[in-house]
């Protein structure tokens, strides 16, 4: 179809080969929608006649800040019950009186509240969800807000929380009624999955205590502490729907969060402290600032990337943590991903009325990787 094509599945083959991650799919597009998609690989190695497929469901892990938070926040901030620069004790009588108090929600989507560094979550307070909350809402900080850039999966864990506070409703229905729904996200949600979808979804890391790779459940410990809803991961998705999810940043309507919101998150928000935050989202590691590109990763190996200037966006989703937690190979493959899927987007674009698109190669697991433009 495109030299961009080519380029991005032999790019992720060689991931598949080199034992990055058992499989991938992945996807670029615009407003209108998928311009080019394939999978590559293998659902899982022990597996070899279970290829990566396109409706793979995928733990999207830290992609939770984004598909749940981030956009819910941005609903209640569009709505008035929000202000993001107003100390949270003034009207969170959950955190009055305590060192969260004089932070904000502006320094929290920056990543500049001055919260712990680590969840550790179990090992300070327990396993009961309230203990855990009272414990996150009134920890003490370790420097004051505003003073440095420092990513922390606390600053979304008490995002959730205020999400909650101010709408009445728990996470996962707050982000199913406000976005997921009004989007046509009819596959994505908080885990544990049931036992069919669980089927469909790419295997994570082992785990000790069931003695299988885990599997429709979220990876993230905390979530899991937390009965798989929390602001810090749990949430499982699509190709698909992540597509609809990017779409409607590009070209937003009445269904879900605003122009106004996602204008003022992909900019830099942090002044000249480094590295540079938007809101929750981040420049894109090794991109100039006058392509626009701004990106969010999940840990189990997955990545969402945008760029307005552009209105272009592609998807990365691998299940990378099935082989290693070893973050560099992948760092480098999402590196090139981002490179091939955004340098080259006139020419890519340009091809979208030159005729019927050509099916990719065929995979590692035996399947062709499809490539299709609509």
């Amino acid at each position: 179809m495109s030299h961009t094509t080519d380029r991005i599945e032999d790019l992720l083959q060689t991931g598949v080969r080199d034992e990055v991650y058992p499989g991938a799919v992945w996807a670029v597009g615009n407003a209108d929608g998928i311009e080019a998609s394939g999978a590559v690989g293998l659902l899982d190695p022990d597996q070899p006649d279970e290829p990566m497929r396109l409706d793979t469901i995928f733990d999207v892990a830290s992609l939770t800040k984004i598909l749940a938070v981030w956009s819910t926040i941005g609903t209640l901030v569009e709505e008035g019950k929000l202000q993001l620069h107003t100390p949270l004790g003034t009207f969170w009588d959950e955190v009055a009186g305590h060192p969260l108090a004089r932070a904000t929600a502006h320094h929290l989507l920056t990543h500049t509240v001055g919260l712990p560094l680590r969840a550790n979550l179990k090992n300070l307070y327990g396993t009961d969800p309230q203990d855990i909350r009272d414990g996150v809402l009134h920890e003490a900080l370790h420097r004051p807000p505003g003073e440095a850039v420092e990513y922390t999966d606390r600053a979304a864990l008490v995002l959730g929380y205020l999400a909650e506070h101010l709408s009445g409703q728990p996470l996962d229905q707050l982000a199913t009624d406000r976005i997921w729904h009004p989007l046509g996200m009819t596959q994505t949600r908080f885990g544990p999955l049931p036992d069919a979808e669980a089927a469909r979804c790419a295997p994570t890391e082992y785990d000790e205590t069931t003695g299988t790779h885990l599997k429709g459940t979220a990876h993230d410990f905390s979530a899991r502490l937390l009965g798989s809803v929390c602001g810090i991961a749990g949430t499982f998705s699509v190709l698909d729907d992540l597509a609809r999810f990017l779409r409607h940043m590009l070209a937003p309507t009445q269904e879900a969060c605003g122009p106004t919101w996602i204008q003022d998150s992909l900019r830099i928000q942090t002044g000249d402290l480094t590295p540079a935050r938007g809101l929750l989202w981040h420049p894109a590691p090794g991109t100039d600032p006058d392509q626009d590109i701004w990106v969010h990763y999940g840990f189990t190996g997955t990545g969402m990337w945008i760029s307005p200037t552009q209105s272009r966006w592609a998807v990365l989703l691998t299940n990378k943590l099935r082989l290693t937690r070893d973050r560099q190979p992948l760092t480098e493959i999402r590196s090139a991903y981002c490179a091939a899927s955004f340098a080259e987007a006139a020419a890519l674009a340009g091809q979208r009325t030159a005729g019927p698109p050509r099916r990719g190669r065929a995979n590692r697991g035996g399947r062709r990787a499809a490539a299709s433009v609509r």
